[in-house]
């Protein structure tokens, strides 16, 4: 007996179907020989296609139709409550404008098989977008009509007849629904009205629909509450990952595991719930903590990922969850034992450093808890002052701040160079910083790298140098520089004897070292003779990597949409976190 689709695979269904009917709507108004071809005769017994409306309404249902799909393929419920309601609406209109039995019995056969499968479509909307779709129905269906009263009767000598005010109303309530009505013009106006209505119409449809289905972006609830339990698990288990101390970033939320011993920090982006390096906490404890993580993202129909677990983290999700995992490149590890600028391999960073310190530069390397209020304020201001983006960048290597009173154990590098006869620094003699964030209690890793643009070059590798020379000192025995992104792909394809394929993904790297720094950062990195450590990036499949990677490069700062497209989280609420947490709570008792 034949099987029908399975139940995880019913919202792709009904979301493919809803798609490529809105296509077809959308190809129907754009080009109007496409409605007197066979294939839109075909397209006849699909509820929502649409022939003898104009073709203003046939862009407005098609567009309407690929926003709900969108939200039908992620099981959202609204967009499951909006189909219920839409596919009666589509079976009257078969019946009453098309006198089509076969489009309305489709319609209805689909409406069915939605109310069948209602426990598919269980994810949450954003309460936020849900208001915020209502409002924005409301105000601009009023002021479209309203403008849209004004178009129909602004053409007063071409109008025939002197229809009455209730049928001109009419005519423009039908023209936002891409219906045309019963008044009449001369001279080709009849075109220029109706693409008007409809155009108005689409616009109040297609604004309420996005506000309506684009993905939750919570607001960021890392509490007090749970900082303090994140650096309590740090404390013990700090030591696992280089990147543990940036879960303690507070544009994240975090999720526990049962036992409370684990823990998943993560930030959703483009409807991706994206978390960075490895769970926090026991080993032992972290399937509970991927599990509730992975639960929290079916809830709202997140696209769960990981960006930058170790092998061991992506053993563990791989194994809990059936994801799939990639190679994403190599953290570079500096042991402090083993680094020294004797030998020729060392002798471009020794050459450079020496050249640095003839020219005046003095370094400096402290606990930020060591430095003056004074000192650390020139820091944070000349930090802001230095960066090239508006926004802070980073999200998986990246804190966020400097000198947080929570923070006091972080470290500092600076060099400092007298400002000669004449020259005014708004920043004294401090010419470039980094900061190390803890790793466990002996390791450090590299946060933030800033200098004065008037400085001279190599600041960054005098002050590693620094850094390394002062670890001793602070009981520092191991230093986590950058990632350097498919670091195996550029060193593979470099050497004699490559291969076709692995010399193409070189070159490939190489083209887009133009942009981002790949090729860059693997060089720099390579000058400290780290050991390479392979992260990766685990995702459901394979289609989701375009996604995935679009949301990583907007974490990261490196891609940002247009301001009108762009959500920022709301600041945390009290309400909000308690939901949050009541929601968090409900999960667990579901499971």
């Amino acid at each position: 007996m034949a099987k029908g689709p399975r139940p995880e695979r019913v919202p792709s269904v009904v979301g493919t179907v809803a798609a490529v009917i809105g296509l077809m709507d959308i190809a129907a108004g754009v080009f109007p020989r496409f409605r007197f071809s066979r294939i839109h005769a075909l397209a006849e017994v699909l509820p929502g296609a649409v022939t003898q409306l104009a073709a203003a309404a046939s862009i407005v249902v098609g567009i309407l139709l690929l926003m709900l799909a969108h939200g039908l393929k992620r099981a959202k419920s609204l967009a499951w409550w909006a189909a219920v309601i839409v596919l009666p609406v589509g079976a009257a209109a078969h019946l009453v404008y098309r006198h089509s039995i076969a489009g309305a019995v489709f319609s209805l056969l689909l409406f069915a098989y939605l109310v069948r499968h209602r426990n598919a479509f269980t994810a949450l909307p954003d309460p936020r977008s849900r208001w915020k779709a209502l409002a924005n129905f409301i105000v601009m269906s009023c002021a479209s009509f309203g403008l849209g009263w004004v178009i129909v009767g602004s053409h007063p000598d071409q109008m025939v007849g002197d229809p009455p005010v209730l049928e001109q109303a009419e005519h423009v309530l039908w023209g936002l629904f891409g219906f045309e009505g019963s008044v009449r013009y001369t001279g080709g106006v009849d075109y220029i009205v109706g693409y008007s209505l409809g155009a108005l119409g689409l616009l109040t449809l297609a604004t309420t629909a996005f506000l309506a289905f684009r993905p939750a972006y919570p607001a960021a609830v890392l509490t007090e509450e749970d900082e303090d339990r994140l650096r309590e698990l740090l404390a013990k288990h700090g030591e696992r990952d280089s990147l543990g101390h940036f879960a303690l970033r507070r544009d994240k939320s975090v999720v526990f595991s049962p036992s409370g011993k684990a823990a998943v920090s993560y930030r959703v982006v483009s409807g991706v719930m994206l978390a960075s390096g490895d769970p926090i906490g026991d080993v032992e404890a972290w399937p509970g903590a991927i599990e509730k993580f992975m639960e929290l993202a079916k809830r709202h129909s997140w696209t769960p990922a990981v960006n930058g677990c170790s092998e061991t983290g992506g053993e563990v999700w791989t194994r809990e969850t059936g994801l799939d995992a990639l190679e994403m490149g190599d953290e570079a590890i500096v042991e402090v034992a083993d680094f020294s600028l004797s030998g020729r391999s060392m002798r471009n960073v020794r050459q450079m450093v020496k050249r640095i310190e003839r020219n005046g530069y003095t370094t400096k390397v402290r606990r930020v808890g060591d430095l003056t209020p004074e000192e650390l304020e020139v820091v944070q201001k000349a930090a802001n002052a230095w960066r090239d983006t508006e926004e802070e960048r980073g999200f998986s290597m990246a804190l966020g701040r400097i000198g947080d009173p929570k923070d006091l154990d972080a470290i500092i590098a600076t060099a400092h160079k007298e400002p000669e006869e004449g020259e005014d620094l708004p920043f004294g003699d401090l010419r470039a910083m980094q900061h190390y964030v803890p790793w466990g209690k002996d390791g450090s890793s590299l946060e933030l790298m800033r200098r004065d643009r008037s400085a001279d070059p190599g600041m960054n590798e005098l002050l590693i140098v620094a850094f390394l020379q002062a670890a001793p000192e602070l009981k520092i025995k191991r230093m986590s520089l950058n990632f350097a992104f498919f670091r195996s792909a550029l060193e593979r394809g470099g050497k004699l004897g490559a291969g076709p394929v692995v010399r193409i993904q070189r070159a490939v790297l190489l083209f887009l070292s133009r942009w981002f720094q790949i090729e860059s950062l693997y060089k720099f990195n390579e000058k400290f003779r780290p050991r390479w450590e392979p992260r990766f990036i685990v995702f459901p499949n394979s289609r989701d990597l375009p996604r995935i990677g679009f949301a990583m490069m907007q974490a990261e700062g490196f891609l940002e949409l247009p301001r009108l497209l762009r959500r920022r989280p709301a600041p945390p609420r009290t309400d909000d976190m308690e939901n949050e947490r009541v929601e968090q709570a409900e999960v667990t008792r579901a499971a």
